[in-house]
């Protein structure tokens, strides 16, 4: 860690300090969007019928929001870190995989980001009704649906082999 000039240093704590905020904003995100469904066919549950839902979906705007800013700091962040670190990748096979989990993954959410857009640009201009935003969410479980899953247990891996390193590379002298 010494090795690397202040203005690395502070680009990797915004990494880790967005990456942070992320997860666990997704993780919020995922629980809370998840309760007014059912488990088959994402069909509301009897108390979400007859509600209008944009109240609903307002005060789900944070997480919308939060996870979005977050997760687009967080990838800026970390490819500049990547390109200002010069980490040897052959040498150091956990941040190899840190760095291909979060390459294979963006282009996924960045496609979710662009239904979250639509979502936050319906609640925060008030453009969209509560009906066009549930089907905006609906759609948004559909697409991916288990692709939530598999980035946080991801991104639960990264927190692995960034406390343990392993797969790095050890030269006798």
């Amino acid at each position: 860690m010494n090795k690397y000039n202040t203005f690395t240093k502070i680009v990797l704590y915004i990494t880790f300090v967005s990456g942070v905020i992320w997860t666990g904003s997704y993780l919020l995100r995922m629980f809370i969007f998840y309760q007014p469904f059912t488990e088959i066919n994402f069909e509301l549950k009897d108390y979400a019928k007859n509600i209008d839902l944009f109240p609903l979906f307002y005060t789900l705007l944070p997480a919308i929001t939060t996870t979005f800013v977050s997760y687009t700091v967080f990838l800026v962040s970390f490819i500049l870190f990547f390109i200002l670190a010069k980490i040897k990748l052959r040498e150091n096979g956990w941040f190899f995989i840190i760095t291909m989990i979060i390459l294979i993954t963006a282009p996924f959410e960045i496609f979710l980001m662009t239904i979250d857009a639509d979502i936050m640009k319906g609640l925060y201009y008030n453009t969209a009704g509560g009906p066009e935003i549930l089907n905006f969410v609906i759609r948004r479980f559909k697409i991916l649906s288990s692709f939530s899953l598999i980035e946080i247990l991801g991104f639960l891996a990264i927190i692995y082999l960034v406390i343990f390193k392993p797969l790095t590379r050890k030269y006798e002298n």
